[in-house]
């Protein structure tokens, strides 16, 4: 079972890293940290409102006071010293709720110093990320784009592949069609295969492949007479006796006549 675990957790591994686009990853990070930005900021607008309440309440406080004691003294003017005394009292009252209210003042005070410093480093932070991070895309685009590029001169991406085998396959076929075409041709020159196209004259065609091999054989002995490896091609009506007093008289060979059809007669 661990076995077969980390098989599945390298196959998902390996499928997800082929997924992952940095760009897209590096533009999320980005926008979690906009949003824990915007957190700390609400949390700073949140303590200055409670510090900016507290603030009001011991104004108010303080507003009392100073108009019981404004009553004590009026009571005392005119011979009311219970008046005077209960006034005092009140405001003794008040003097304990304004050193608790000035006591959290304080403390909200300190927070909302040290999350407005806390978010101002998260701001330089988040700044810095963002050039960083726009950094990392433009450089990993070129990069990609010169990856594509250098795979497309080198002929191993995907596209270009598939077009090299085209054209690989194209070359093939052309070459075994122009092969067939030159074996088809050999054929019917030899008379291996029929050439349909045309009237059939098989006398005529039996007559071409007789004549043309005295024919050869002729110019054969030509091109050696001239090259002076042999004698001179004899005639065909060498064998008369016609024929003989001629080749007496003359006192260099002649150059035998060309023939005049495929069968070599003059």
């Amino acid at each position: 079972m661990k076995r077969m675990s980390m098989i599945f957790k390298s196959k998902a591994n390996k499928a997800l890293d082929r997924m992952e686009d940095p760009r897209e990853t590096l533009d999320y990070s980005y926008q979690r940290q906009l949003e824990m930005l915007q957190k700390v900021r609400r949390g700073v607008a949140d303590v200055a409102t409670s510090r900016k309440r507290l603030e009001l309440q011991i104004n108010q406080l303080e507003q009392q006071q100073s108009k019981l004691t404004d009553q004590g003294k009026k009571a005392l003017q005119v011979g009311r010293e219970d008046l005077a005394r209960e006034a005092l009292t009140r405001r003794s009252g008040l003097e304990s709720q304004l050193g608790d209210l000035r006591g959290q003042y304080q403390q909200l005070q300190g927070e909302e110093e040290k999350l407005t410093l806390a978010s101002q480093r998260l701001q330089a932070k988040v700044d810095s990320f963002r050039t960083r991070k726009e950094t990392i895309k433009a450089t990993y685009t070129a990069a990609e784009a010169q990856t594509k590029i250098n795979e497309a001169f080198s002929g191993i991406s995907e596209e270009m592949g598939d077009v090299g085998l085209a054209i690989q396959r194209a070359e093939e076929k052309t070459d075994t069609m122009k092969a067939r075409a030159g074996a088809i041709d050999e054929l019917l020159a030899s008379g291996a295969l029929e050439d349909f196209s045309g009237p059939k004259d098989d006398i005529q065609a039996e007559l071409d492949r007789m004549g043309s091999g005295p024919g050869v054989d002729m110019e054969l002995e030509r091109l050696k007479a001239e090259l002076g490896q042999g004698p001179a091609p004899k005639e065909l009506n060498q064998g008369s006796p016609t024929a003989q007093p001629h080749q007496q008289q003359q006192d260099t060979p002649q150059q035998a006549p060309w023939p005049q059809n495929p069968g070599g007669a003059q």
